[in-house]
């Protein structure tokens, strides 16, 4: 069978939109458990770091995995050690960027999303930074 023509971009489109829409459903739950926002989708030549924020005076890393389908596992099982190693690297570099956050203590938490909608799992210090 053959593929409309552009069939792969819809479809990269399309998952980065819905990650969108998963990253902004997630914000929007950490805000109201009064997390505050300090910056979203921050790069760095290590990886990405989808949501940064405070909760109280930690630095709040965290990573959004959202699975259509947990057939292989979810959102969570897929932030592996070689993902965590990569978010605690991003993490650093952040940090060194941003000097007056550097001497707060950190947490990294990952909130998986799965099912349509989106449920959503909120895993407070989901790893340390010294176990990776």
């Amino acid at each position: 069978m053959e593929r409309p023509s552009g069939w792969h971009s819809r479809r990269r489109v399309d998952r980065r939109g819905r990650g969108a829409e998963v990253e902004a459903l997630a914000r929007d739950h950490l805000r109201a458990a009064g997390l505050r926002d300090v910056t979203a989708n921050a790069g760095f030549r290590a990886g990405e770091l989808d949501l940064v924020m405070r909760d109280g005076e930690l630095v709040v890393f965290v990573e959004v995995r959202y699975r259509s389908n947990t057939t292989y596992g979810g959102g969570a099982a897929s932030v592996d050690a070689r993902k965590r190693r990569k978010l605690v690297l991003a993490a650093q570099l952040f940090l060194a960027t941003h000097p007056a956050l550097a001497s707060l203590p950190c947490r990294f938490d990952v909130v998986a999303a799965s099912g349509e909608p989106p449920q959503l799992h909120w895993i407070r210090d989901a790893f340390r930074a010294d176990e990776v």
